[in-house]
């Protein structure tokens, strides 16, 4: 991974929350005329006096949400209704309701750009003309001067408000990410105390999540296709099964024609796996170890091949990865390989209103009370669930590709631009990640699995970054974004993931 300045590094740590960035000055176009204006409160002034009609009356009256207020601006330019029409329109079925209206009928529109509730939060009352036309030019520019004030203020509240929230996110970072180890520390879980890793090990006691993975086909059966179909690599072979649970993959290497194959694991599911051994007459070929592959000494000097599924979401929570190159540097014997020897990380956008409504919008009213304050803590915990392929808006793009003979621990944390090119004109939500595995050095009969919301689901699901404010892209657009993936200095299996997109900058975690 390259090294970033110290700037850089500070800026990672610092900003946990989007930004938006100044935008270029630009026109605004009326929504019943030609009329370019200066800015969107221009626009509304404007469609007040001249039209007639006081947009912010129509939000009001209907109770527009974002999603609301973008369809009927989309329904004005794409429909050029006249204003008395939306005046006379009764409560009930508005004429926007389709999702076609979602798409963009102008570019970079500045009003689908405008929080419908920035707009009556910031809207002034109404007034009429007096008779005495100087007078009322005189009260005119009073208004207009103590609205520029009022934006003024507004505007130094806000960035004040801002500067609030990046001190805090700074202070919990200093707090949740204080160095727990040497100058350079890598964040690797060998260098974890037995007691710190309990946890971990513990959930893996469980039988309810081994149950899980075997039931898992995609998964299972990609590794046993891998080994039974490839049975040169593993004949009269020594193999090492890191972190073998139920000792499946072990028995599936003792199948395929290994020599000897020893299985370690710390958790207490290896006294079960025992049992599974012997009652499948296998404890001739397979020898248990409990412990900690960083903690125990293996009864050979080297091994042939080492096998693992350690992969968790995003590929790398957890950070099991970490033993296995542990493993590997210390016992792989040279011309040996890890299995699954490639795997990589992918990008697509998803454009999916409802759930980003279900998981944001659903804080604004909880069995009748404003939790709106819980949106933003929301939005740092990326989701792990299952992505409706339809919802996606954009082609994959790899991000990161590891070899997992040559990786070292300093290249699982990560920083890289990408470009995902959009298939959709519509709203975008959210960013998915997922990972694809690879069983190839070697191999007459190569094998690969996805966990791409394109094939069949698997127990990792995909993880779903959403985003604080969705954004219209148009199909053919490049998207362009950076995404730095680093460990949790505090909890080396946990993770942080930013995603810098369109000048906005968001933190998840994954823990």
């Amino acid at each position: 991974m390259p090294e970033l300045s110290d700037g850089e590094e500070e800026d990672c740590e610092d900003e946990e929350q989007w930004q938006w960035m100044e935008e270029d000055a630009q026109t605004v176009t009326c929504l019943f005329c030609d009329r370019q204006l200066s800015s969107v409160p221009a626009v509304l002034q404007h469609c007040s006096d001249e039209h007639r009609l006081r947009l912010t009356d129509i939000v009001r009256k209907h109770g527009l949400d974002d999603y609301g207020y973008i369809k009927m601006i989309n329904f004005i330019r794409s429909t050029k209704c006249a204003p008395s029409s939306l005046s006379e329109l009764s409560d009930g079925l508005l004429p926007w309701e389709s999702e076609d209206f979602l798409r963009p009928v102008l570019q970079d529109d500045l009003m689908l750009q405008t929080d419908p509730e920035e707009l009556l939060s910031g809207e002034a009352p109404s007034a009429c003309p007096s008779s005495n036309t100087e007078a009322y030019n005189v009260l005119l520019l009073r208004a207009q001067a103590a609205e520029e004030r009022a934006h003024s203020s507004e505007d130094a509240l806000a960035r004040a408000m801002e500067d609030l929230h990046k001190l805090k996110i700074l202070s919990q970072d200093l707090v949740l990410n204080a160095d727990t180890g040497k100058p350079g520390n890598l964040c690797a879980v060998a260098e974890l105390r037995e007691d710190e890793d309990e946890a971990y090990f513990s959930s893996y006691g469980h039988y309810s999540i081994h149950e899980e993975m075997l039931k898992d086909k995609v998964r299972t059966e990609s590794y046993r296709d891998f080994m039974y179909s490839n049975p040169d690599v593993f004949r009269d072979k020594v193999v090492l099964d890191v972190g073998c649970g139920t000792g499946i993959l072990s028995m599936f290497a003792a199948s395929a024609g290994a020599k000897q194959v020893i299985a370690v694991d710390q958790s207490d599911i290896v006294y079960q796996a025992m049992d599974i051994i012997r009652s499948n007459q296998l404890e001739d070929k397979i020898t248990l170890i409990k412990g900690r592959i960083e903690d125990i000494k293996l009864p050979v000097e080297k091994v042939d091949i080492i096998i693992s599924e350690w992969m968790g979401y995003f590929l790398l929570f957890e950070s099991m990865l970490d033993s296995v190159v542990y493993a590997r540097d210390l016992y792989l014997s040279d011309g040996g390989s890890v299995y699954p020897d490639l795997c990589n990380i992918s990008l697509a956008a998803v454009g999916d209103q409802q759930k980003h409504s279900d998981h944001v919008a659903f804080w604004d009213n909880v069995h009748g009370f404003k939790m709106s304050c819980m949106k933003k803590a929301v939005l740092q915990e990326a989701l792990v669930e299952a992505v409706k392929a339809d919802t996606l808006i954009s082609e994959p793009t790899v991000i990161q590709t590891i070899d997992c003979n040559r990786v070292c621990l300093s290249e699982l944390e990560f920083t890289t631009d990408f470009c995902l090119k959009m298939t959709k004109t519509t709203i975008c939500t959210a960013i998915v990640g997922y990972f694809d595995i690879f069983f190839d050095k070697g191999c007459n009969n190569k094998v690969m699995f996805s966990t791409g919301p394109q094939v069949t689901k698997t127990h990792w699901k995909q993880t779903v970054f959403l985003l604080e404010r969705p954004t219209s892209v148009q199909a053919g657009e490049e998207l362009q974004g950076k995404i730095f993936v680093r460990k949790n200095k505090k909890d080396p299996r946990a993770l942080w993931v930013t995603i810098d997109l369109q000048d906005r900058k968001q933190t998840y975690s994954l823990q």
